[in-house]
């Protein structure tokens, strides 16, 4: 046996191990595969390669070297993924062809399943193909699928792995890429799914590669005669006794529906309301849940449907897309199907088990939000003769359509309804089974959201609070539900407290929960120390409700705010003490919590008054930094979670806060570092705005550091894009705060604000679109602050003569591009309401500091349109904006006149 063969076979042996019950065994082979991979890379793969193709070679060693060199290939993480990509394709030529060659051979040959070459293939040709390399890959599996392997028809397994492999690549590359193989991979898929396909195990393989392929097969639903044949396969799957091809199909039918609704009329009323109900009624929950899942993408659609409808009313167009009402037209046969599932519950039932029951729970809540009023009628039958019947299921199936269908119809229809059936769901609140109290508490949240001025009745408030109170102690499940109900009732009572109030800034005197605030409070910092509190999310649960409590307080409730906050500040500390002493799953739990508690302690700290806040302030300052240098403080959440508080702090403290700064300064440059965690990056750039604003000229001697961290952000590519901007408004909030300080940075800073404001974005993605707009209000905001700052106590510019500050004359040259950029944006029909709120308050500020100067650039058609849409905004804020901003063009175009006329 020469060296090579030596080597293989122990390659082998090594990958064999690698699924050995024996710890040590598998570390060792794991070790032994990472080396092979870090000596010699190329090698390496070839020699996996050769080990997938080899059919003498036992099952475990072959699916152990798919796996192994799969996971060379991809990974879950995406900059991992994109270094395997790259480091594939430098690979020579001559090497990856020989690997290619060798997974496609050993395709339809392992007898294990799913196919670890399928696999390869696949992740290969998703490197490759975009690349425009390995080209022909496609039309090799579709040969494998529809022709003849040397000479003799394609075996079953070659069909399946090929069609696997198909479908793996539809499911992991870019759409557009494939799109001009749409139809070889139709044809291919097609074919695995024929009614005289012998293999279910062929068809359910081509069933899954259809739904991989569905987003850029466009062309091909857009065209009739291929959609009815496409449909037409499809629909027969869904008819297939076997389970697994029949649930695939459904799910493609669920996916067909939500990409190609528009072409769906045709077929909906030959075939797919039949099938699909049929679906609904099966016993079998895996085919019952997509058909299910199939009426609540209809809802869904029809929702976003009427929306658009609206939308296009207010702008005076006909809308592009119109609803079919296919979900109120169905609703007299879907709710009886709907709540005859309800009454299947699991006897035990485990919160992560996705069942019937609950998906029909969703669905009759999205048929709410779809058809609004329309459902009622088929609701509160069943509701009000099964709500006291004998059998629990039946009470809980009523509590259950009660509480899901508050939210869709008019509060107004809604209100009596809920007031009836309050009496009825407090007793139920003590009825003898668990699932009913805890339906029911959640059918009580429901009604404390949605239709609040039902729950806040005066009859009813009392009793409802006596039982939300004792559910506190109850099962966690129930509790939690609990929690939430006294989180939306604390809401809803103090907005109707609100109500009316000149000033929106200041606090009601009192409202309907006063009396019971304490007693609440107290119970809810129980609730967050249960022992069984980890169980169905009470602990979070009930430090949510704390907080909503705090936040919605009037002011008669202060003292009971002064004393909570005092529980929860030495909560934190007694629990930091801990610290050191936990690990594993312990850790966890204890982050969970220090994450809760520094959730709490920024409600409170926002409801302490100036005049309290300096008593409590280094306690608090103390625990948080406590928190970010401890064990804790590595992790993202905790460093996030202390970054918010302290973001907070600094608000009520104002320049109070400037003693805090030198221990705080070495955390907050840390946070503006941590890159790889951008909740973190980004808490600590929210805090340097809020420090800026806090101190204000104090902030000075900390600027340099700030600043330079900043600007090294914006201009990193690793920074995650929703950071920068944020860090641009915040450029504005440091031009603000230190004003004439600022010059050291100006010129880097504009430079920085040219390049963001030219940014272009894929207008087909709707993500990246409200990024664009978001990116654009960053930039708006950082100039509006530079302008601002500049400026300072200077009078207005005016008209005529008026000199400009001389500081504000350092932007002077850059002001054609600014009004460029303002026109760029009006311009944009798909700009956001924050953009005009922001172009608004720019164009003021430039004309306040400007004067005569700017005039003849913004007294144009333009920028004329975009403060007129900022006047009709139903957002307050840009309303306001838009019409200061017109007055003050309107004003200064006045002085220009009779000062020419003069």
């Amino acid at each position: 046996m020469n060296s090579t063969d030596s080597a293989s076979v122990m390659l082998v042996q090594i990958l064999e191990k690698t699924v050995s019950p024996d710890q040590n065994e598998l570390t060792s082979a794991l070790q032994y595969l990472e080396e092979a991979a870090n000596s010699n890379f190329p090698q390496y793969i070839k020699s996996l390669s050769e080990v997938l193709v080899h059919a003498g070679h036992s099952p475990v060693a072959r699916m152990a070297s798919g796996l192994q060199l799969k996971n060379l290939l991809t990974s879950k993480d995406q900059n991992v993924k994109a270094q395997h990509q790259q480091r594939w394709l430098i690979l020579p030529e001559d090497i990856r062809v020989y690997v290619k060659k060798n997974v496609l051979a050993a395709l339809g040959t392992e007898t294990t399943r799913p196919s670890s070459a399928a696999q390869c293939v696949a992740y290969i040709a998703v490197i490759e193909l975009p690349h425009n390399q390995w080209v022909d890959v496609i039309p090799m599996l579709v040969g494998n699928v529809t022709g003849h392997a040397g000479g003799l028809p394609s075996s079953e397994l070659l069909k399946e792995a090929s069609l696997e492999s198909i479908g793996y690549i539809c499911a992991d590359i870019e759409p557009e890429v494939l799109i001009r193989q749409s139809n070889p991979i139709l044809t291919a898929i097609v074919h695995g799914m024929k009614r005289d396909e012998p293999s279910n195990r062929v068809r359910l393989a081509a069933t899954n590669a259809l739904l991989n392929s569905l987003e850029f097969t466009r062309s091909n639903f857009d065209t009739e005669a291929e959609r009815h044949f496409i449909m037409q396969v499809v629909c027969e799957a869904t008819q297939v006794p076997d389970t697994q091809v029949q649930v695939a199909a459904l799910q493609c039918l669920v996916k067909i529906m939500s990409l190609y609704y528009q072409h769906m009329e045709f077929y909906m009323n030959q075939a797919l309301f039949a099938i699909t109900m049929e679906a609904m009624k099966s016993e079998v929950d895996e085919v019952s849940l997509q058909g299910i899942e199939f009426w609540s993408t209809v809802c869904d659609e029809e929702v976003d449907l009427a929306i658009e409808a609206s939308e296009a009313v207010e702008m005076g167009r006909p809308p592009q897309r119109t609803s079919r009402f296919y979900a109120k037209g169905a609703l007299q046969y879907l709710v009886p199907v709907i709540i005859q599932t309800l009454t299947k519950q699991e006897l035990q039932d485990d919160d992560d088990d996705w069942n019937p029951c609950k998906a029909a729970g969703v669905c009759l809540m999205l048929m709410a939000n779809c058809c609004e009023e329309d459902v009622i009628q088929h609701v509160i039958p069943f509701v009000q003769t099964n709500i006291k019947h004998e059998n629990w299921r039946f009470r809980e199936a009523a509590v259950m359509a009660f509480g899901c269908i508050m939210e869709g119809p008019e509060p107004s229809t809604m209100k009596p309804l809920a007031e009836n059936a309050l009496p009825t769901l407090i007793c139920l609140m003590k009825d003898e089974n668990v699932a009913v109290r805890d339906t029911t508490a959640w059918a009580l949240g429901r009604i404390c959201e949605v239709v609040s001025d039902a729950a806040l009745n005066p009859n009813h408030l009392p009793p409802l609070l006596e039982a939300l109170v004792a559910a506190l102690s109850a099962e966690p499940r129930v509790a939690a539900n609990a929690c939430w109900a006294l989180s939306s009732l604390a809401e809803a009572a103090y907005e109707s407290a609100s109500e009316g109030r000149n000033d929106e800034n200041k606090e009601p005197e009192t409202y309907c929960l006063s009396n019971y605030f304490r007693p609440i409070v107290d119970q809810l910092l129980n609730t967050t120390d249960r022992p069984d509190g980890n169980q169905a999310n009470l602990r979070p649960a009930a430090y949510e409700a704390l907080m909503e409590m705090i936040k919605n307080s009037p002011r008669d409730c202060y003292e009971t705010v002064q004393h909570t906050t005092l529980i929860i500040l030495q909560r934190l500390r007694t629990i930091l003490m801990l610290g050191d002493q936990t690990s594993g799953s312990d850790r966890t739990q204890y982050n969970e919590l220090q994450s809760s508690l520094c959730a709490t302690l920024q409600s409170v700290l926002r409801k302490v008054t100036p005049q309290d806040a300096p008593n409590i302030s280094d306690a608090v300052m103390e625990a948080l930094l406590q928190m970010l240098s401890g064990p804790g403080g590595r992790s993202g959440g905790v460093q996030e979670d202390a970054l918010m508080a302290i973001s907070t702090l600094t608000e009520v403290m104002s320049e109070g806060f400037m003693k805090y700064m030198d221990a705080f300064r070495p955390f907050l440059l840390s946070g503006l570092q941590n890159v790889t965690e951008h909740t973190v990056c980004s808490a600590a750039v929210g805090v340097s705005g809020d420090i800026c604003r806090a101190l204000g000229n104090k902030a000075v001697p900390f600027c340099d550091d700030i600043m330079s961290l900043l600007l090294q952000n914006l201009g990193n590519g690793s920074v995650h894009r929703s950071v920068k901007p944020q860090i641009l408004s915040v450029l504005g909030d440091v031009a603000l705060a230190i004003g004439t300080e600022f010059k050291k940075y100006l010129e880097v800073v504009l430079q920085t604000l040219l390049q963001a404001s030219n940014a272009q974005v894929d207008r087909n993605d709707y993500e990246m679109i409200d990024y664009l707009c978001e990116l654009r209000e960053g930039v708006l905001e950082a100039y509006t602050g530079i302008v601002q700052g500049l400026r300072g106590d200077w009078p207005a510019a005016g008209f005529p003569g008026g000199p400009v500050n001389q500081d504000l004359a350092l932007i002077q040259p850059h002001l054609p591009h600014i009004v460029q950029f303002l026109c760029e944006i009006s311009k944009d029909p798909e700009k956001s309401d924050g953009n005009i709120a922001a172009c608004a308050g720019l164009i003021g500020d430039l004309l306040v500091g400007y004067g005569a100067v700017i005039l003849q650039l913004l007294d144009n058609e333009v920028i004329n349109e975009l403060l007129t849409q900022g006047r009709r905004s139903k957002t307050g804020k840009t309303k306001m904006l838009s019409i200061w901003a017109t007055k003050e063009l309107r004003k200064l175009k006045n002085q220009t006149s009779a000062a020419a006329s003069w």
